[in-house]
């Protein structure tokens, strides 16, 4: 069983919550590599299609526990980067990030490598690490000018401030806010209306946004050949689909 974290399986849905509320989530190198594994086993599991991230306690997650390093604790890269997401360029599938307290430094730069964040409106987020004379090198500084644009990021960047949940939503990077004590069935109805969805169609239109933002010419992003397109034209599933829409009837997906 993991020992940073409480994972969760259910209905083709992998639910982790990070579980260091002593220290409001904040992650060292072991729960790091732990979440990477988890994560790994999410992205080669057939019968897993979405997975939450969210936290125990008050916070979703601190960060980078600073305290750790202050007591000598290493640092030790993980190849999937922090929180075992914010690295994983390959994952197709789809993650929601459930953030029901603090999200800050690294914590927020997990939700960000998310696909969707769903938000309590105890949540608050900020990318503060100028103050303690770092910066946001697990995506922040990447992500969250692609997602909101550059005045609006640099606005929290330069500044480290704090930003709650409904100014996150109004800037663009949270989807919902909802009241704390229906987070996670918020998250769960997000994640029920993907399952609706033919598993490999999602993750071909995940990976066609992501891969496409990188390509500064349009039609070039829309000529070159995906694999997870092909995979999606070539699966039962595609036979699946119109089949079940001819016949009026829910379609029976397999994710293949």
């Amino acid at each position: 069983m993991p020992e940073f974290c409480n994972v969760e399986k259910a209905d083709h849905v992998l639910t982790v919550k990070l579980n260091r509320p002593e220290r409001l989530n904040a992650l060292h190198p072991p729960a790091n590599a732990e979440l990477g594994e988890v994560f790994d086993e999410f992205a080669n599991n057939d019968d897993l299609w979405v997975a939450i991230i969210t936290g125990e306690g008050r916070g979703f997650s601190a960060g980078n526990d600073l305290r750790y390093q202050a007591e000598g604790g290493q640092r030790v890269p993980t190849p999937s980067g922090f929180g075992g997401l914010s690295s994983r360029f390959d994952m197709t599938k789809p993650v929601i990030a459930a953030v029901n307290g603090v999200a800050m430094g690294g914590g927020f730069e997990i939700a960000l490598s998310c696909d969707l964040i769903i938000a309590s409106e105890n949540a608050i987020f900020a990318l503060p690490e100028p103050k303690v004379g770092l910066a946001a090198l697990a995506g922040g500084l990447q992500r969250l000018p692609r997602q909101i644009g550059s005045k609006r990021a640099l606005g929290m960047i330069l500044t480290g401030r704090h930003v709650p949940a409904q100014e996150g939503y109004e800037l663009g990077f949270v989807n919902e806010v909802v009241p704390h004590d229906e987070l996670m069935d918020a998250a769960h109805r997000w994640a029920g209306q993907i399952l609706e969805c033919a598993p490999l169609s999602i993750r071909a239109s995940k990976d066609v946004v992501y891969r496409s933002l990188s390509i500064g010419s349009l039609q070039e992003s829309m000529e070159i050949p995906y694999d997870s397109v092909k995979a999606m034209s070539t699966g039962e599933d595609f036979v699946e689909g119109p089949k079940a829409f001819s016949e009026k009837r829910p379609p029976n997906w397999k994710g293949r």
